[in-house]
């Protein structure tokens, strides 16, 4: 007696092995391997192994070997230059990109140092395009025309009305260079310290105060901190480029680094007793710490400093903005400097 065809739902005939249908040919959809020898393609990858992705090319660029040498530690070739890498917010650690009319046109005005100006074609007769054209020319930057698709991609997708300045990046000091500035000049030390100081507009702000007063530099962390960009160089009105300014790995044992060096430390802090007119400290080698408008001085750096001292306040303003803080801190330990060198 034969073998009884398998039925499934209905009496009708279930498909036979390697998933064929009665006829022989493959059922739709199984490439006549049946279901049950499908497998799916598993868990996605993390990604910094998917191919493409952009963690996946960082990933790639990290384990190359260091610029200069190939793979055994020889002499490599010179590489093309790379491509500059978008950074709209700004770290000061990379090419930043500046991106639209009237931003790029303040850029110009103001003392940054831009690498290029790439103008999009057949853009509308529009005056601020032709003056930013007239200003980089003017400069000796580069006036490099590029097509829509190289702006998208220079700016991140960003709206650039034709408009893209790729601003240099900046080159940090070291936190000892400051201490140096001032022994160089045969001065005492005046050091700014920003912690949590997160906009760069504050940040430029600060450094045109450094220099109105005799600063020798400002120190910011490299975390959690506001960086040199487009927007701080435009708010120091240009003073960034005669003020250093260093990055911290950690601000504290910078500050730590700083007291071994005979540096005072103090930090403005509105809970203070003392007021900064009041501060005996001033006259000697000083470190003067500003935190964010709204949380202050950190606890560790708290610590760490010498002494606190406010800034008087009178009437309705509870809190001062980080810039205008420090340009007061500063021009009162400047009044009592010259006090005490005249006395």
């Amino acid at each position: 007696m034969g073998a009884q065809p398998v039925t499934g739902r209905g009496g009708q005939p279930r498909p036979g092995p390697g998933g064929r249908a009665k006829s022989g040919k493959p059922r739709p959809g199984t490439g006549g391997y049946g279901k049950h020898k499908l497998a799916g393609k598993g868990p996605t990858p993390p990604a910094r192994l998917r191919p493409g992705h952009p963690a996946q090319r960082r990933a790639s660029a990290a384990a190359r070997p260091a610029a200069g040498t190939d793979a055994r530690g020889d002499q490599a070739a010179p590489k093309p230059e790379s491509r500059p890498v978008s950074n709209l917010r700004g770290a000061g650690s990379a090419v930043e990109v500046v991106a639209g009319r009237n931003a790029v046109l303040e850029s110009l005005r103001a003392i940054v140092p831009v690498i290029a100006l790439h103008v999009g074609p057949r853009l509308d007769a529009d005056q601020r395009i032709s003056e930013a054209i007239s200003l980089a020319a003017g400069k000796g930057i580069p006036v490099v025309e590029a097509g829509r698709a190289e702006l998208d991609r220079l700016t991140g997708g960003a709206i650039h009305q034709g408009l893209v300045l790729r601003v240099r990046p900046y080159s940090y000091a070291h936190p000892d260079d400051l201490i140096s500035r001032a022994r160089d000049a045969g001065q005492q030390p005046l050091i700014i310290a920003l912690d949590s100081v997160t906009d760069p507009r504050n940040l430029g702000a600060i450094v045109r105060s450094a220099a109105a007063f005799g600063a020798h530099g400002v120190l910011v962390p490299v975390r959690r901190s506001a960086g040199v960009t487009a927007g701080a160089w435009k708010a120091s009105a240009g003073t960034l480029a005669r003020v250093p300014v260093a990055r911290a790995a950690n601000l504290v044992r910078t500050l730590a680094g700083y007291q071994e060096d005979g540096l005072f430390v103090v930090g403005l802090d509105a809970g203070a007793e003392t007021t900064i007119d009041q501060l005996d400290l001033a006259d000697g080698p000083l470190v003067l710490v500003v935190g964010s408008e709204g949380k202050g001085l950190s606890r560790l750096v708290t610590e760490r400093c010498d002494a606190v001292a406010r800034i008087p306040i009178g009437g309705s303003a509870e809190s001062l903005n980080a810039g205008v803080a420090a340009g007061i801190a500063l021009y009162e330990v400047a009044r009592l400097r010259a006090a005490a060198a005249a006395s």
